[in-house]
């Protein structure tokens, strides 16, 4: 069944809106400050407002420690096609036994937010595995973002 002219401009102006999504500004890389010292496995500290970000790509190996990205994007529409930000791990191993070659976050765009952050903490003495982890922020299929870090 053939599609009409209406229809088909439609799916053109959707796969556009799409397209507009993207990275303005510089990208922030590194381990998030935190004054809390000696924080416990299992524990979680919130913070209020925005931390500061240490410019690195070498995380230290310790309980506590948040690494990643803050970034700006613009032509976000809350509808558009979701973030997906893939962590590729040197292979965190659960308590289970299970092996984490990867983790993978689908976020929602969020409109009115003025920064995007991808990152991690270390908050489980499991998780404390040294070498490359590499961090991928998509939009569908499109790569707006990427930063390795040696974590020791």
């Amino acid at each position: 069944m053939p599609i009409g002219r209406p229809l088909l401009f439609a799916m053109l102006l959707t796969g556009l809106a799409h397209a507009d999504v993207h990275v303005t500004g510089p990208i922030e890389v590194g381990v998030f400050e935190s004054r809390y010292q000696n924080q416990q496995p299992g524990e979680r500290v919130l913070f209020t407002g925005e931390q500061r970000i240490t410019k690195t790509e070498q995380v230290p190996l310790k309980i506590g420690t948040k690494f990643g990205l803050r970034y700006r994007l613009e032509g976000k529409h809350a509808d558009d096609t979701p973030l997906t930000l893939l962590y590729l791990t040197p292979g965190v191993i659960d308590p289970s036994g299970q092996r984490h070659d990867r983790y993978e976050v689908v976020q929602k765009l969020v409109p009115d937010a003025t920064q995007d952050v991808m990152a991690f903490e270390f908050t489980e003495s499991h998780e404390l595995v040294p070498g490359e982890w590499h961090f991928i922020v998509f939009q569908g299929d499109r790569k707006l973002a990427e930063q390795r870090f040696q974590v020791r």
